[in-house]
């Protein structure tokens, strides 16, 4: 009887632990990713960045209702603003942490600092960093290539991807002795060896989607089988509801925290079955209340650059005029200096500053670190892009279209001089261009130091998009302070790389022959009411598109529609907004 009884108890354990095994079979597990890329340390919060404040109070109350959260940062994230490079990206860890951020990969902007100090922060910081493909002299990898973390049962593979642009795309000093490993090849290893061992595998790579690159997300994805997600950065995309290419979704935020993106992944039975993606932008988190541990830590940073800022960096023995109305319509000293600096780190033939990046003039004597923060307070970096002498004449022409009326896109030049003649149409004014001591030759190409902004045709220099990155360096303050502790201020008088083309006065007037006979009177029509015409805004640092069009009574939609704006999330200081009539 006793057998019996414990036969049919066996029996039915068996019959429930294989309910149990079923039920389990089918549990369906949603994962949350909220993510961020190419911050170029953006921590604060106004009318176009989130700020990590922010972001922290999301991630926090998301994770109290779904503690299947991960936060993921995809590069370029620890060097870019001042308040997080005196630190040397320090300030960028501490507040990565208190955010709450798993893990970020390596861009290439995150070398800024060399190779040891990156080190140093990987050792301080409790944000995973991964990158698979970044090695060593003796061929091993820098940082951690993947993990394997369980989320409610779910295994999910992560792994780290940078940029073999990396290597030219920072300065080469900062990357000496390594290697940028293929990403392709990397994923590829990676993705068979941890295939068996997962239920999701998530790409957290520095790889972007321009067709310049050599390594994209894109071909990743299209060559590699078996990645869930690909986190990207680097290219600055907007991707509002992410790129499926080959099963793989690919997620990208744009840019500095103007949006956070959140990927959902539900799993069931081990297998994925649904992902989405989305993005959260500036207007939809303007009543968050900003997470108090992460304002504090920020505060305290502040306190602390107070007193770095106050530090003597550099000197000039003449006044530098900076002076708004001066840098965007004519050549001025501090533009010439800031040229110069500009093309004497980038080793090129010609250096541009755009005089809307050029905020403040500087009185003869001491310059502290705060008064470049002012000088340059962007944290543009300086690339090199390798142009015709056609599309450097273009340049020019777009440089020179507004004048006599300041215009943010007015170009401080360095290794050239031109002569133009405001009297001819805009697209046709400039008449004379030399480049060191010789004539612009059209079909020659020259290497030209420019910033971040101006690559991306920002300023309306849609010509440079064209061309892709030759080289990159340091930010415009460290370039600029570099120089002048180099050099001073030697070379950098008014002394004619821009000239305005005199115009002889306009000759009289020849008096018309007496009529043979006198013309016989017509009352002249009434002159019809002057047509109204549409207005031009000239945009300013906090400026969004909908703040302007409540400005005009119009709608943002309106206003994208007729500027032809492709990304309306999208404008610039000093950029031209038409604003129809009504």
């Amino acid at each position: 009887m006793k057998r019996k009884v414990l036969s049919l108890v066996m029996i039915s354990l068996l019959i429930l632990s294989s309910f149990s095994f079923a039920f389990a079979a089918d549990a369906s597990t949603t994962i949350t990713i909220f993510h961020t890329n190419d911050t170029h340390a953006r921590l604060l919060s106004n009318d176009t960045n989130i700020g990590f404040a922010k972001i922290a109070t999301l991630v926090k109350e998301a994770r109290l209702s779904d503690p299947n959260t991960l936060l993921l940062d995809a590069g370029d994230t620890l060097h870019g603003m001042p308040i997080v490079n005196i630190s040397k990206g320090q300030n960028a860890v501490k507040v990565l942490e208190a955010t709450g951020y798993d893990y970020m990969t390596l861009g290439n902007h995150d070398f800024n600092y060399g190779q040891e100090r990156l080190l140093e922060l990987k050792n301080m910081s409790s944000v995973g960093m991964l990158s698979a493909n970044v090695l060593d002299k003796d061929g091993k990898s820098l940082f951690t290539p993947y993990v394997i973390k369980e989320i409610n049962g779910v295994k999910v593979g992560i792994f780290g991807l940078s940029t073999p642009e990396t290597a030219y795309k920072t300065s080469p000093a900062n990357v000496e002795g390594l290697t940028f490993a293929n990403p392709v090849e990397t994923a590829q290893k990676i993705v068979n060896e941890i295939k068996d061992q997962t239920d999701v595998i998530i790409g957290i790579v520095h790889l972007g989607l321009d067709g310049g690159s050599e390594f994209t997300s894109e071909r990743l994805a299209k060559e590699v089988e078996g990645i869930d997600v690909l986190i990207d950065g680097h290219s600055h995309t907007l991707l509002e509801n992410g790129q499926v290419v080959n099963n793989t979704l690919i997620a990208q935020t744009f840019e500095h925290d103007k949006n956070l993106g959140k990927v959902t992944i539900e799993v069931t039975g081990g297998k994925v079955v649904n992902k989405t993606a989305a993005l959260i932008n500036v207007s939809k988190v303007a009543e968050v209340t900003p997470d108090p541990e992460v304002t504090k830590i920020i505060d305290e940073i502040n306190a602390e650059n107070a007193e770095v800022f106050a530090q003597v960096v550099a000197k000039t023995d003449v006044y530098l005029d900076g002076v708004r109305a001066n840098v965007r319509t004519r050549e001025t000293n501090l533009g010439n200096l800031s040229a110069d600096a500009v093309r004497k780190a980038a080793g090129s033939d010609i250096g541009f500053v755009n005089g809307g990046n050029i905020r403040v003039d500087i009185q003869p004597g001491d310059i502290t670190f705060g008064k470049l923060a002012e000088l340059f307070p962007f944290g543009n970096t300086v690339q090199v892009k390798k142009i015709t002498g056609a599309d450097l004449l273009k340049v020019l022409e777009i440089s020179v279209q507004a004048y006599p009326e300041a215009q943010g896109g007015f170009m401080q030049v360095s290794g050239m001089s031109f002569e133009f003649d405001p009297s001819q149409p805009a697209g046709s004014r400039v008449v004379g261009v030399k480049v060191g001591e010789s004539e612009l030759d059209l079909s020659a190409e020259y290497t030209v130091a420019i910033n971040d902004f101006l690559g991306i045709g920002g300023d309306g220099y849609e010509v440079f998009k064209n061309y892709p990155i030759y080289g990159e360096v340091g930010t415009y303050e460290e370039v600029f302070a570099d120089y002048l502790n180099t050099n001073g201020t030697k070379g950098s008088d008014v002394s004619g790389r821009i000239t305005v083309k005199a115009t002889a006065p306009a000759a009289e007037p020849t008096p018309a022959p007496a009529p043979v006979e006198p013309a016989p009177v017509v009352e002249p029509a009434p002159a019809p009411a002057p047509a109204q015409t549409e207005v031009s805004y000239i945009v300013v640092s906090g400026d969004v598109l909908w703040k302007i069009a409540e400005k005009y009574n119009t709608t943002w939609e309106a206003l994208a529609k007729y500027n032809n704006l492709s990304n309306p999330n999208l404008i610039f200081p000093n950029q031209v907004i038409k604003v129809p009539a009504k």
